[in-house]
């Protein structure tokens, strides 16, 4: 209303001057000074109109003219919009620039596709995993993989493909493509190195599982048909059961196992230690590897460490029992197996040694793998589940200790449990002699003395 005021007023200042010229000088002369004053305003209008436009035509925002006569707060009013305009952009750009920081350091690679599946935008890990540079590049020129364009094709919200990268060797990504607003996608890569290795270890796992339990429920089912269908004599019948009680231990033994190894690996049970008698413990073991030998070997027990061992009693055994079964099983009729008991570098070691079939190298890195077998027709004859190393590790790792072993073929191996120091016991010290000499009696004084001039 002021701005309007404000011309109003000029207006009517110069139709004043206009009739005063006209009235008190001549007309000429007041035609002459509308004239001059329409073409001064024309040309000051038309140059600042000039000046807007060409304010407005720059590729980046310049400031604004100065504004003159009416157009002062008009041009004071555009600043102010365009500086709030020029703040707002600066930080919307400043966050931008935060979210692509946050963005690129993710591990996963993040694609932008428009409608067409050409690059938008990309990530540094996307661009690092997939040597994508530059945009509007069709996103196959990059992934070319036959699967990956079936894969886009498909064009399914939340599908997903495994892929190995060429750039990428032995690790496995996964791709998940996703639709935004606008006919737009996003294509996430992922690394599921570590979650592929699980899977394919869940899988032979349980394949593993039931190739072990298969074999003895068939023994166990043709033994116990053959019991309905056949009219067997007292001998046959026995030596049918007795194989079928032997199938049905072993799958015992199985299912033991794998509820030991599950209960390890998950650390449910809380490691109950207490003062265990090694040397009692050893001993006792070494008596039913005699029973289990019977007379096949020589066994042998060496024990020069301290008696007790700070550990769960129940693991211990179990991993030691497990290293004696392992030697007897793989030690031929005749052989050597010793147990030893001994610190070294300030560590309490439990070693087995047997004069055995030995392990080719090739096997040794992976003996501790659930199921492995270096022989499996042996171990499965011998009863092995090919549980027990596993289990013995993970013991160890629930004592702060390690596994341990050594092999040569045809000659033997050494498998040796390595406990820390903190879990020795150190022996009690004996007590201080603190009683003084009793006195002698003066009967026993005089005794002496007459000895003592006895002898002189």
């Amino acid at each position: 209303m002021s701005l309007f005021l404000r011309s109003l007023a000029a207006i009517a200042l110069v139709v004043a001057i206009g009739a005063g010229l006209d009235l008190y000088v001549s007309q000429p002369f007041a035609i002459w000074w509308f004239a001059t004053v329409f073409v001064v305003y024309a040309l000051v209008q038309s140059l600042f109109l000039v000046r807007l436009h060409h304010w407005s035509s720059l590729p980046r925002i310049r400031p604004l003219p100065a504004g003159i006569g009416p157009w002062r707060p008009i041009v004071t009013r555009l600043a102010r919009f365009v500086r709030q305009e020029t703040d707002t952009r600066n930080e919307l750009g400043s966050e931008l620039e935060r979210i692509h920081a946050a963005v690129d350091r993710l591990p996963d690679g993040l694609v932008v596709l428009d409608r067409y599946d050409h690059v938008l935008w990309a990530n540094e890990a996307a661009e690092s995993l997939h040597g994508i540079f530059g945009t509007r590049r069709p996103i196959h020129h990059f992934i070319r993989q036959p699967e990956f364009v079936r894969f886009l094709e498909a064009n399914e919200s939340g599908s997903t493909m495994r892929v190995q990268l060429p750039n990428q060797p032995g690790r496995t990504h996964e791709l998940r493509l996703h639709r935004t607003q606008g006919d737009q996608k996003l294509l996430i890569t992922r690394d599921v190195t570590n979650q592929a290795k699980l899977d394919a270890m869940r899988s032979d796992f349980v394949a593993n599982v039931s190739h072990e339990i298969r074999t003895p429920i068939t023994v166990i089912a043709g033994f116990a048909e053959t019991l309905l269908t056949l009219d067997l004599d007292d001998a046959a019948r026995r030596e049918y059961l007795g194989s079928i009680l032997k199938q049905s231990q072993t799958m015992q033994r199985l299912v033991d196992d794998l509820l030991m190894l599950s209960s390890l690996e998950s650390g449910a049970d809380e490691l109950l230690e207490e003062q265990v008698d090694l040397h009692r413990l050893l001993e006792s073991l070494l008596d039913e590897a005699r029973a289990l030998s019977q007379g096949r070997h020589e066994l042998s027990l060496e024990l020069d460490g301290p008696r007790h061992l700070l550990a769960a009693p129940g693991e211990i055994e179990s991993a030691v029992r497990n290293l004696l079964t392992n030697a007897i099983r793989y030690t031929p009729d005749g052989g050597k197996i010793s147990i030893r008991w001994w610190v070294q570098d300030s560590d309490g070691r439990i070693s087995v040694r047997d004069t055995g079939i030995g392990i080719p190298a090739e096997h040794i890195p992976r003996l501790t793998e659930r199921f492995y077998r270096v022989d499996r027709g042996r171990s499965r004859a011998s009863g092995g589940t090919g549980l027990g190393l596993a289990i013995v590790k993970r013991i160890m790792h629930r004592h702060q200790g390690r596994l341990e072993f050594e092999s040569v073929l045809g000659k033997g191996s050494t498998f040796t449990l390595c406990l820390p120091e903190a879990r020795l016991v150190p022996p009690p010290r004996p007590a201080a002699a603190t009683a003084e000499p009793a006195s002698e009696s003066p009967t026993e004084q005089a005794t002496a003395d007459g000895a003592a001039q006895r002898s002189a």
